[in-house]
This record gives structure tokens, sequence and C-alpha cells, in this order.
């Protein structure tokens, strides 16, 4: 029997033995609580990277801190690598929920019989536990509280989850955090592929990241690194062949510089873009680098102080493949840090093209119009040729190929400088005229103020068949960026421009033929130009001094040209051109209406000749939506026999009609006649008379 005393003993024994079970349940409870919420999202607080169309790093951006933390999954990673990280790490990992207990036996079995570390027993989830927590003190309870996270963190995540943390917050030396910042730290490359004594290296440093940085410590780096290599060999993971070949290659004893291909672009999408961690543009890296290397050497060839911006347009998509804001991001001297794709410069006799474009397509000209270049005042205005030569009585198409300035300017006055400008701002160009003045004869041969961009999106326009494209840098959907792109001139229009173009003569010892190109050089020698293009590209070039000082011989056929051309060779295509659209007027000067033979030679050479003209379009008016059935609801088509009415007042008979820069029959000697459309949108309606007076309108058609 139990004596009484005794039982007042063993029940208060067994009250503790109860309040003891009863409480440290409770104690962990609120040991583990004291923690907070555990916090997997480190990851997604490290570098923003740019990526190029193909996934390719072009630029990455330290975090707040100071560090490269780049972000990388399992997926990015040489299997090799991985296989040789748990073999070393935690060959258990696969099987284990967080914790080995029996590597942490053997590790304090260890300690207990040589009174130190010999072997740690941390799996890699209490590795990220430590990385996302870090906990100075190394205590039993520090321990005990990765072992702890460990588990929470293997019940929230998957074993891959496990091993993406792992490889984006494993420290590597300085401020380098991650396996991908490593790897392009040390070797230079991704590391989708490693040698085994590069990943061997990769597995070793974060055990000790300081004392085995290969960049100061290059021996204990390479004793390190050949000590993963043993081990795994002794566990089966490399072969003996692989091993010995791996302790022979060198160890790096340098950090290499991260990537930095489009810089100007790179810090613009971060600028434009909501904050997010990966952005993705639409450029090729591999021509990217290849672009910035040609827009370096031409402006180091050219002299001190000179810089050089290169664009590359995609003429389908209006995506741009290569963007050189300029030839040395890091040049003081060459003012580096100034994206010269937007600077506003004076693009010289570039825009000629275009003034031809609405000449053609208003009716005024074709390409074979006899124009005059000959010495001519405009009130005030005499303008010259380059050459400050004068050839005489000649074609349109020989004057554009030329880059004669006075039938240009002939041209501009009967357009009118005013439409001029309209149109190119019609056309999404953002032009700037000195002091806001109003638009003169100048404007053409470069008097105003244009981006190389916007200068790149006007000849793509060209390539075209007139529809300018809205350029994007971002990837986006090409049916949105279809949509916002707009009409600048007719396909006829633009496809003589295009023809003229590509019979410039090419620089020295370039093909001849093989893409359209204009030059242009401002004036005083500020800027050299060479703007081409072939039915998929559209490759833009400045060359001159950011701070618009002038370079006396900076010519933009002899400066600009031969880097045009260079760019061209390094897309490595094949260059197709554009194919001729239905309605183009072929034949000789002598085989044109007669009022397409020559420019008329009444009109006063001043500011306003354009607005001289006796015959006016009564209908359609101006700006007109006109409704002709063009989209039946039942046979979703145009509707048969749907005609537009012409009807034109004044003027000289007879008449010639032209829409969107195709004539619409003979000459006629009524003053009506009617056109049928292929379709519902947009058209640009002239007529013009026996004297050459034209009138021009733009209506919708429906």
């Amino acid at each position: 029997m139990i004596h009484a005393k005794n039982f007042g003993k063993i029940a208060a024994l067994g009250l503790t033995l109860t309040a003891l079970g009863l409480a440290a349940p409770a104690a962990f409870i609120h040991y583990r609580h004291s923690f907070g919420p555990l916090n997997l999202d480190a990851p997604s607080q490290g570098s923003r990277i740019v990526v190029d169309r193909n996934g390719q790093l072009l630029r990455a951006f330290t975090t707040p801190d100071g560090r490269w933390r780049l972000p990388i999954l399992t997926g990015d990673i040489d299997p090799r690598f991985m296989a040789m990280l748990i073999a070393y790490e935690d060959h258990r990992f696969s099987t284990h929920h967080g914790v080995d207990f029996l590597s942490l036996g053997r590790a304090a079995l260890q300690w207990a019989s040589h009174g130190h570390i010999v072997s740690g027993g941390s799996t890699l989830t209490m590795q990220v536990a430590r990385l996302i927590e870090s906990r100075a003190e190394k205590t039993i309870a520090a321990k005990l509280a990765q072992m702890l996270r460990a588990v929470e963190i293997e019940q929230k995540t998957s074993k891959t989850g496990v091993l993406n943390l792992y490889l984006a917050l494993a420290p590597y030396g300085g401020n380098i955090e991650g396996l991908r910042a490593a790897s392009l730290a040390y070797f230079g490359h991704e590391p989708k592929r490693l040698s085994i004594a590069e990943a061997a290296l990769l597995v070793a440093l974060p055990q000790s990241p300081e004392t085995r940085r290969p960049d100061r410590y290059r021996e204990a780096a390479r004793a390190a690194r050949d000590t993963v290599l043993d081990r795994v060999f002794a566990s089966g993971v490399i072969s003996a062949t692989e091993h010995d070949a791996a302790k022979r290659e060198a160890v790096p004893s340098e950090r290499r510089a991260f990537p930095m291909l489009a810089a100007h672009a790179s810090e613009a999408a971060l600028r434009s873009a909501p904050p997010q961690h990966i952005h993705r543009l639409t450029l090729e890296a591999k021509l990217q680098a290849s672009l910035e290397g040609l827009a370096h050497e031409a402006a180091a060839t050219l002299g001190p102080g000179l810089s050089c911006a290169i664009l590359v347009i995609d003429n389908a998509s209006g995506e741009i493949r290569a963007h050189v804001g300029a030839a040395d991001y890091f040049s003081q001297e060459r003012a580096g840090s100034i994206d010269m794709t937007e600077a506003i410069r004076s693009p010289g006799s570039t825009l000629k093209p275009l003034i031809y474009a609405f000449a053609f397509e208003n009716g005024i000209a074709h390409p074979e119009t006899v124009l005059d270049d000959r010495p001519t005042r405009y009130g005030i205005y005499a303008p010259e040729n380059f050459d400050h030569s004068f050839q005489g009585t000649v074609t349109a198409h020989h004057a554009l190929q030329m880059s004669l300035n006075l039938p240009a300017v002939e041209l501009l006055a009967e357009i009118g400088p005013a439409y001029f400008i309209a149109r190119l701002r019609n056309a999404g160009a953002r032009i700037t005229l000195p002091d806001e003045a109003a638009p003169g004869l100048a404007t053409g041969l470069g008097g105003l103020g244009i981006t190389l961009r916007d200068l790149a999106a006007l000849y793509a326009g060209l390539a075209r068949g007139g529809d300018v494209p809205a350029l994007t840098e971002t990837a986006r959907d090409n049916a949105t960026a279809e949509a916002q792109s707009r009409r600048m001139t007719g396909p006829v229009a633009s496809w003589y421009v295009a023809d003229i173009l590509r019979g410039v003569p090419p620089p020295l010892n370039a093909p001849y033929g093989r893409i359209a190109f204009k030059t242009g050089t401002s004036y005083g020698y500020r800027d050299a130009f060479a703007i081409g293009f072939d039915k998929a590209h559209t490759i833009a070039v400045w060359l001159g001094r950011p701070d618009n000082g002038a370079v006396f011989g900076l010519v933009g056929r002899q400066a600009a040209a031969p880097v045009l051309f260079d760019a061209f060779t390094r897309l490595g295509t094949e260059h197709e051109f554009i194919a001729p659209p239905a309605g183009i007027l072929s034949g000789r000067t002598a085989s044109l209406p007669p009022p397409l033979r020559h420019l008329r030679k009444d009109a006063p050479k001043t500011f306003a000749a354009a607005a001289v003209a006796q015959v006016k379009i009564a209908f359609p008016p101006d700006g007109a939506r006109v409704d002709l059935g063009l989209s039946d609801p039942v046979s979703q088509g145009p509707r048969p026999g749907a005609r537009l009415a012409l009807k034109a007042e004044g003027g000289v008979l007879p008449l010639r009609w032209i829409v969107n820069g195709t004539p619409v029959g003979d000459p006629e000697l009524r003053r009506q006649t009617a056109w049928t459309p292929d379709g519902a949108g947009f058209v640009r309606v002239s007529v013009m008379d026996a004297q050459g007076a034209i009138d021009s309108v733009l209506v919708r058609l429906e």
C-alpha cells in the first residue's frame, strides 16, 4: 500500500508533470510565434533586369542597398550544377522535410568527439531559412530557429521552390548574391551551361563567401573547389576523367563587368513601365552588341567629342530591334549619357523624299516630271545646291537621287510649307520650328527640328506603303501596334519614292540597289544622317557632336552612309524589296499626261505659291465622311456599283483627277466624273487643270 504521505508526493509530482506536459507545447507554440510570419518574397526584392525579346540579359540594376541579386529559377541552371550541389550539401534533400536528423546527429557526435565542428548538419532548406532571417549568433537557439523555419518553409513551398530560393539568395562574396549574378561576375556567362570546375566553385563559395572569393583569395577558392570535386567524384556524380580535367582548369582571378547593352533603352523601360522585376524589350541582344561596337568604331574614327546613334526597326510590326543611343555610354567627352535617338536635331536633306511623296500623291508631279535646277529666288530666300552648282532641266527622279535643293524647294513651294509640316505631324512626327516661326521653304532643307526616332518611323512608313508604324521597344500585341499606325501617303507615292532612293549611288565598295536610302547634312556640318530601308527593316544612323558643335567636313554621305550599309550587313538577312502596287504610272516624260510633264511656269515663286489655285474641288468637301455603303452588312464587302462622285469648279480644261496618287482615267473635258473605290477608308482626291493648278481633299469613305 502507498503511504498517505508518499501518495501526496506522488500526486504532486503527477500534477507537476501534467502541468509541464501542457506547458511545453504552449511554450513551443509561443516560441515559434515569436519569430513572426514567414516571408518568402526575398527574391522578388532583388535586382531589376532588362532582357531582349528572347530573354537574354541586356542590363541589370543593383538593389537599393547596392547588391547584385538577379532572378533565376532551377530551369535556368546547368543540371550538373544541381546534381553537384545536392550531392555536396544535402544528399537526402528529396526525402527529408526541412531537417535531416541523421546529418545533425552525425555532426553532433563529431563535435563531441573532436571538440570542434567537423561538418555541418544544415540542409539546403535550413540554409535558406538562415538567408531569409539572418542571425549573427551561432547558438543552439539559433540553430533551433533555423530548424523550425526550415520545416515551415517546406510546408509552404515545394522542393523546387526551396532550390529557387537558395539559388536566388546564396552569397558569393562582396555584393554578389545568387547563382546567376555569381556566374556572370566570375565567368562572364549565364549558368545555363557550366563546366564541371565552374559548377564546383559555385557550390563551394556560399560556405565561406568572403574567405574564398576568387578575385581576392584565389588559392583558397581553388582548394574549396577541389574539395567539392573530390566529394562529388566519390559520390559518383562525375567521372574520374571529369574530376581530373576540372582540377586542371584555372580559377578566375577577377570579377567581370555585368552586361551593359542598350543602356538608354533599359533606363527608359524602367522609367516608363510600372515597377516590375523583369522588363522585356523587343531588341535583339546579338544585333544590339554588334551595332554598339559599330557606333563606337565610327565615332572613334571621326575624332574626339563625336557620338553615333543607330536605330533598327522591324517594318512589319514597328518593333525596334536595336537601339544605340550613343557611341560610348560611359564617355563624358562624347556625352554618352545622352540618348541621341531622342535628341532634336536638324535633319538636313533627309526630309526631301517626303516632299516628293506628297507631290506625287497630290498629282503635282511624277518621277518623270521635268523640274528646274536653276538659280531661283523666293522673295528674300535664294536656296543653293550643296555643291553650289546647277544642272538645269532635270526629272524629279534624277533630282531626288542627286539630292538637288532647287527642285525640292520648287515642289515644296507648290504643296506649301504649312501643308508639309501638317502632314508630318499627322503622321506622328514631333516637329519643332525655330522660335515657333511660321513654316517656310527652308523647312524642306532641314530648317526644323526632329528626332532620329521620328525620322526612322517616317521612313518605315515609306517601306510600308505610306503607313507609319507606332514604334515600340516593349513587348506588346502586334495588332495593337498596327491599330496605332498613321497614314502618311498612299502606296503609289511611297513606292515611287522608294524606287528612286533604291537607285541612289551607294558608298564606295557597298552593294548597289540593295536598299533605298537617303543621306542628310545639317547646316554648319553639325549632323550627318543616313536612313535606309528594304521591305523588312529600316535603319537610321546619326553622327555628330551631342553639344551641337560644328565638325567641318562631317557629311552624311561620307560619314553616315558607310555606317548604314555596315549596319544592314550585320543584320545578316536577305534584302527583299517592296513590290510595286497597283496603279503605277510608268513611262518617260513625253508619255505622261500633259499636266504631269512639267510644273506650271506661271506660278509666282513666293511662299504663297501653293495657295494660288484657280481650280477647286466642289465635291467631296475636305474632311467629309461619304457613305457609299462600302461595308454591306449582308455581304460584308463593298456594295456592287458604289461610285464616288467627283466635281470641280473653275480651272482650265481638261482636268486630271488623281486618287491616292493614281490618275483616274484620261483627262476630262468636263468638271465632273466618278470613281469606283475598292473599299472603305481614307482617300486623298486631287484635281489638276491644264495649267497645272491643283486642289486636294482628304475624305473618308464608308
